[in-house]
């Protein structure tokens, strides 16, 4: 298996559950209502064991480690497929996919229209499949000792356009006072770092947090265009390690786990809450969203490699690697679905 990082949270095992809607396909039928059976992969591991070919994966850099982490475990029974991994983000990874260039897609938010309208034109079918849950962390480092809990106007008075050229926390005082905030912002440099608009994490955050109050402002832009933006959660983190002052988001799976960082409690109208595994896996954590994998359907027909691979992902990549690599799993009834999705394409 060829990845594009080393991902060291496959060593955290984290054991929880969460009711998760499943999926379907871009020709708008629910798969999931299909009577093929769904509780049984469509191969053995000794007929898997026989298979050879290639898969290629990208998209997501949140999605990427359990994609990794299958292709791992699924190494061990088919020794005969490489399996490539690789995190542009999902913007990036839709591209490559409805370009023809990929099998998987990895995302960690939906497809959006004009990207399904890309894969329409080029005549690429999917399924989509639902495979985790992961939270959204905002971090600072624990140097800013007075920045303890955020809600979304604190967040909107940080991040959002109207944001722009706010270079110390105190200047989107006035701001989150007109929107709601609760935070007292510290006279400090403001030192952002987060994903960019190749990153779904990008996408959930400001649809989850930013969008309702720039809608309310009459805002058409979400983000602020000055901040530095990384495609690699990594750097985002040490980013965040190395400002006393700094504000950061990413995936929860490397926020929770990363060292030298403070995860902020969120506010999202219910009081400050923690974010971590049992938060998260009630619903209780505000800013968490949906994970998945789109599959290229005619190439899942054609390529054994393939269809083996995926078939693998809905067994043990539910059941193991989601555990693995710290991302919340899904309910038995979740998972009966997106089974379901998969077997009946």
């Amino acid at each position: 298996m060829k990845t594009s990082k080393r991902w060291l949270l496959l060593a955290i095992l984290l054991t929880f559950g969460l009711v998760a809607a499943a999926c379907g396909s871009d020709s708008g039928e629910d798969a999931a209502t299909t009577d093929a059976p769904a509780d049984e992969p469509a191969m053995d591991d000794g007929a898997m064991a026989d298979v050879e070919g290639e898969v290629n994966i990208s998209g997501s850099s949140t999605v990427e480690p359990v994609s990794v982490r299958t292709a791992e475990l699924f190494e061990e029974v088919a020794p005969g497929v490489v399996v490539n991994v690789d995190g542009p983000g999902t913007g990036d990874g839709f591209q490559l996919f409805c370009g023809g260039e990929t099998d998987i897609s990895g995302a960690s938010r939906q497809i959006k229209d004009e990207e399904a309208a890309l894969c329409a034109e080029a005549g690429i079918e999917y399924i989509e499949l639902e495979v985790g849950i992961d939270g959204i962390t905002v971090l600072t480092n624990p140097a800013n000792e007075s920045v303890n809990c955020v809600n979304f106007g604190d967040l909107y008075s940080l991040f959002s356009a109207e944001a722009e050229g706010f270079g110390a926390w105190s200047d989107a005082q006035g701001l989150a006072d007109e929107v709601g905030g609760s935070l007292a912002m510290p006279d400090a440099p403001l030192d952002i770092t987060a994903p960019g608009t190749e990153s779904g994490t990008y996408d959930s955050f400001g649809e989850l947090v930013l969008e309702d109050i720039a809608e309310e402002r009459g805002q058409e832009n979400l983000y602020r265009p000055d901040y530095v933006s990384a495609a690699d959660d990594n750097v985002i983190i040490g980013n965040t390690q190395g400002s006393n002052s700094s504000l950061s988001f990413v995936g929860a799976a490397f926020g929770l786990n990363a060292s030298d960082v403070k995860v902020l409690e969120v506010d999202g109208g219910d009081g400050c809450t923690p974010a971590n595994a049992d938060t998260i896996a009630s619903g209780e954590y505000s800013i968490s969203r949906s994970l998945y994998i789109y599959v290229n359907a005619a190439e899942a027909a054609e390529n054994p490699a393939l269809s083996a691979y995926v078939d693998f992902y809905m067994t043990d990549g539910l059941d193991v690697a989601v555990a693995d690599v710290g991302y919340v799993a899904l309910t038995e009834d979740a998972k009966a679905a997106t089974l379901a999705a998969w077997s009946g394409r």
